[in-house]
């Protein structure tokens, strides 16, 4: 059978998952929200029930053939590989559901990968969705984000909550982090909508912004950390609140207003904790770039923040095919993908 499983864009909320786990420790946190939608791009593999785990994918030559055996499963998952993913969540389906193995053949991806979009979380999440219908587990959609996000964190990744929320596809999503607890809520959408997901070509380094950031956690002992928490917390919230009312209203121009917002707020209350990889030369002249103004109501970094990606929400399809235009011709190394969120009511 045939499954396909598309990224993640965090519109609004990033970096609120993990700092929402720090009230186990420190109950004055706040907790996180973030809204989140899966994106037009996606993986599509092809999967069938087999005797071993393997893999045939794009991005190798190799094929993967393991045994469906715990150790050998940790082993390959506790690489720094593609396939560790792969490995780590048959890991988890093994000793959790006591499945055999699956061949899965990845013939096809157009989600760019680590640009903020979550590709690891969506082979993640692929992978167990494969495991549950080949199986008949009749695990829920939430039950797939559980099994996906110990698949990954079986990895030497450090993945969020947030992240497998690209298991509810074109669906938008808020969700809330209180400690070890989180909640998924399916948002309405009262128009269609229009987004633009820039590829900056830049350069960032996702893990030493978030070693930086979890510096100002449990406790805020200076006065950097103080503005991080603050941001993460109650800025957070009131951002999303709104974003969640705009997004079921279906008002574009409000959404882009709070993505402008989202962005000047946490440029002044997060940026400092990481200036080198925050304060995003290339994000801001993209931002600030007059000549999209007529196509565009706003936008703002994406994931971790800093030069990796951009998202920007258009006024309308047209707009979005000027902006794309304009962005390919100012800026060539920049690469735009399309990101439209359809109507959607109870």
């Amino acid at each position: 059978m045939d499954v396909f499983v598309s990224g993640r864009l965090c519109l609004f909320g990033e970096h609120s998952d993990w700092a929402g786990e720090y009230r186990q420790v420190n109950p004055h946190i706040e907790p996180g929200s973030a809204v989140v939608v899966g994106t037009n791009q996606g993986i599509y593999a092809h999967v069938n029930q087999s005797p071993f785990l393997v893999l045939q994918t794009l991005h190798s030559a190799q094929i993967l053939e393991l045994a469906m055996d715990k150790e050998l499963l940790l082993a390959m998952a506790q690489t720094d590989s593609f396939y560790s993913y792969v490995a780590g969540v048959a890991y988890q389906a093994l000793i959790r559901y006591q499945v055999g193995g699956l061949a899965i053949n990845n013939y096809g991806m157009d989600l760019p990968l680590q640009k903020g979009l979550s590709s690891s979380a969506a082979i993640c999440v692929l992978v167990a969705r494969a495991f549950n219908l080949v199986y008949d587990l009749g695990l829920s959609i939430a039950e797939e984000m559980e099994l996906a996000y110990w698949g990954e964190r079986t990895t030497p990744s450090h993945c969020g909550r947030l992240d497998q929320a690209c298991a509810y596809g074109r669906q938008p999503i808020l969700m809330t982090f209180d400690g070890d607890r989180y909640t998924t809520h399916p948002l309405t959408v009262g128009q269609n909508l229009h987004l633009i997901i820039v590829d900056l070509a830049g350069a960032k380094n996702t893990q030493k912004i978030l070693a930086q950031l979890n510096h100002c956690y449990p406790q805020a002992d200076n006065p950097i950390a103080v503005q991080v928490q603050k941001y993460l917390g109650e800025i957070n919230q009131a951002l999303v609140k709104q974003a969640v009312t705009a997004l079921q209203q279906g008002n574009a121009e409000s959404i882009g207003a709070l993505m402008n917002q989202a962005q000047a707020e946490f440029d002044r209350y997060v940026a400092p904790a990481c200036p080198e990889q925050l304060n995003a030369p290339i994000l801001h002249q993209l931002l600030n770039h007059s000549s999209l103004e007529p196509y565009i109501y706003g936008g703002k970094g994406v994931g971790s923040q800093g030069d990796g990606t951009a998202q920007l929400i258009a006024l309308d399809r047209n707009s979005q095919s000027k902006a794309i235009a304009l962005i390919t011709r100012n800026f060539p190394q920049m690469q735009c993908y399309r990101l439209d969120i359809p109507k959607q009511i109870n």
